[in-house]
């Protein structure tokens, strides 16, 4: 089984559009939208909620009033100022809270209890292009890491059952936990670009975390005909850090149509970014096929 993960040093680089292209072209894939932040790949594929799971992500602190004594020991020692006090009684603030269990071990009357809580949802849905695993942490929900290892489990566990080789995992993102969680084990990382400064910037960052990690990574530049000397700086400086070049994508209206539509820019279209996406796909295969995988030794 092979895992082809997609991810970008920001927002709005257009990785969830490949994605969803990338899926239309596999013919049979499984898909894992691991953004758990903010996750919008099914609005492209169009899914129905196949299951609906509760996802148990960290700890809280709750405070037994019959058996605490009020000693503010726990007010003082946390670090995070989620406990309180008044004039008749000590609470802790959830929000507030981070679960570490620091008040819990310092206090004497055993009046501390650390619970699991509830920080989110992960679905299994079916779309028209195959199944999905995805997710929405509530409002300050934690272990969004561990969250996107979850789904990459449920997303391998579908991809056996139905004895399919390939799941594309859309990734967050950035280089944080939910990245560093989407990229480990990854047969192939792409890594989506865009020919701007910031770009540039973004792009080496996330090249190191997966060269830190041992990612195999490959790099497209979407929109390349915007600033094309930017995008011809982006693909040296990421062939200097180890990464491949999968291809490049133009700017194209096409796109924003698809979306509107509900579709992958290749349903909707054969020529522009539909046929550099394609292009790009066919070099992605080329790397599986031909273990063209790679990993700077930097």
């Amino acid at each position: 089984m092979k895992q082809l993960v997609v991810i970008s040093g920001k927002g709005g680089t257009g990785k969830t559009s490949l994605v969803a292209s990338f899926a239309s072209l596999a013919e049979r894939a499984v898909l894992a939208d691991c953004d758990v932040d903010a996750a919008d790949l099914h609005l492209v594929v169009q899914s129905s909620l196949v299951s609906r799971n509760d996802f148990w992500g960290g700890q809280r602190a709750v405070i037994d009033g019959d058996r605490c004594s009020d000693c503010g020991i726990c007010e003082d020692l946390c670090r995070f100022d989620a406990i309180s006090s008044d004039s008749s009684t000590i609470s802790v603030d959830p929000l507030a809270c981070e679960g570490c269990g620091v008040c819990a071990w310092f206090c004497e009357e055993g009046a501390i209890d650390l619970v699991r809580t509830i920080d989110g949802e992960w679905y299994l849905s079916e779309t028209r292009l195959g199944p999905m695993v995805h997710a929405r942490l509530k409002a300050a929900g934690e272990n969004s890491g561990k969250l996107v290892s979850l789904l990459r489990t449920e997303a391998r566990n579908a991809a056996t059952n139905r004895d399919i080789d390939l799941v594309i995992i859309d990734g967050s993102p950035g280089i944080g936990c939910p990245v560093i969680a989407s990229i480990t084990g990854a047969d192939l990382v792409l890594v989506v670009t865009e020919p701007t400064l910031s770009g540039l910037h973004d792009l080496e960052r996330v090249i190191r975390l997966t060269n830190h990690f041992g990612a195999p990574a490959m790099v497209v530049v979407n929109r390349y005909d915007v600033n094309e000397e930017v995008a011809l700086r982006a693909e040296r400086h990421a062939q200097k850090l180890g990464a491949g070049l999968a291809g490049r994508i133009r700017f194209d209206p096409a796109v924003t149509q698809a979306q509107i539509q509900g579709l992958s820019v290749v349903e909707h279209s054969s020529n522009g970014a539909a046929a550099d996406i394609t292009e790009v796909w066919e070099n992605l295969q080329r790397a599986f096929d031909e273990e063209e995988l790679y990993v700077s030794e930097a």
